[in-house]
């Protein structure tokens, strides 16, 4: 549970991703518990961007911890040596602790978490299965709008992790050093195909929606076609080609070892998208 006593509560945490789905989640908790924050972001009013390390010193200016939310991914290429500066960048300038949101299955984000492990700062790392969010904040929201979502998936089950969740450990360890040294592997407590995920979306929205499960080739092939850029397709195809062969379908316990209670469900989930209107569509939009 989080330690509002904590040394480090008083102290100004940058929130890297801070308009993302879990920076802007993790931002607004430690507002909530009445620490500064610093919106890490390219549109901060002191800017952070990855791909211009001149801005780093003065985004880490004055800063105690770091929430390290890398983007695109850990999985593209350059994302180690970014990693690697950032943290010497951060012990210069007397940054004392990071959290890093890692991925499951990645062998590049094992070698990011390394990275932090060995950079002398005091770290937690919360390595998280694929995003239940991701269906009505992300890449797939535009799918379900559309009754129709077509994945290189196949039946592979993933335990999907509630953003909230992430949120709510990751402030637990920018606040309480009893989290120091600590992996925190987070699912939900339950894994379920893309197929049955998209069944429970629909249930919920009284929509029929359909799961298309395609091979990875016709996958690139229609995001190609869809003028989504070279290099994002590259990733998606290398995630659901890597991260997606079952070798994250087990569920774990790093929520209630780093929150003392159970995970929230994708049922859980899909009920509070649903009734926040995300996935209605007018009659135009339906055809």
């Amino acid at each position: 549970m989080i330690n509002e006593n904590s040394s480090s509560s008083a102290n100004t945490v940058l929130v890297l991703g801070a308009t993302g789905k879990t920076g802007r989640r993790v931002a607004g908790l430690l507002t909530e518990h009445g620490v500064p924050v610093r919106a890490g972001s390219r549109t901060a009013a002191i800017p952070f961007d990855w791909t211009d390390r001149d801005t780093w010193t003065a985004a880490l200016d004055g800063v105690d911890a770091v929430y390290l939310s890398y983007q695109p991914d850990l999985a593209v290429p350059g994302a180690p040596a970014d990693i690697k500066a950032l943290c010497d960048r951060a012990a210069a300038a007397g940054v004392r602790k990071v959290v890093l949101l890692s991925g499951r299955g990645e062998p590049e984000a094992l070698e990011c978490e390394g990275i932090v492990q060995d950079s002398g700062l005091t770290w937690t790392v919360v390595r998280c299965a694929w995003f239940a969010q991701n269906f009505d904040e992300g890449s797939f929201t535009d799918f379900i709008l559309a009754g129709e979502v077509a994945l290189p998936a196949g039946d592979v089950p993933e335990p999907f992790v509630h953003t909230d969740d992430i949120a709510e450990v990751a402030v637990a360890a920018l606040l309480d050093d009893r989290h120091a040294g600590q992996v925190y592997e987070l699912t939900g407590p339950r894994a379920l195909s893309f197929a049955e995920a998209v069944a429970e979306i629909g249930a919920a929205t009284g929509r029929d929606i359909a799961y298309i499960p395609l091979t990875r080739t016709e996958f690139v092939a229609a995001l190609t076609s869809y003028g989504v850029p070279a290099d994002e397709v590259s990733l998606l195809d290398y995630l659901f080609g890597t991260v997606l062969d079952g070798r994250n379908s087990h569920v774990t316990d790093g929520v209630r070892r780093a929150l003392g209670r159970e995970p929230r469900d994708f049922a859980d989930y899909v009920r509070e998208a649903a009734a926040s209107g995300v996935w209605s569509v007018t009659a135009d939009v339906r055809g």
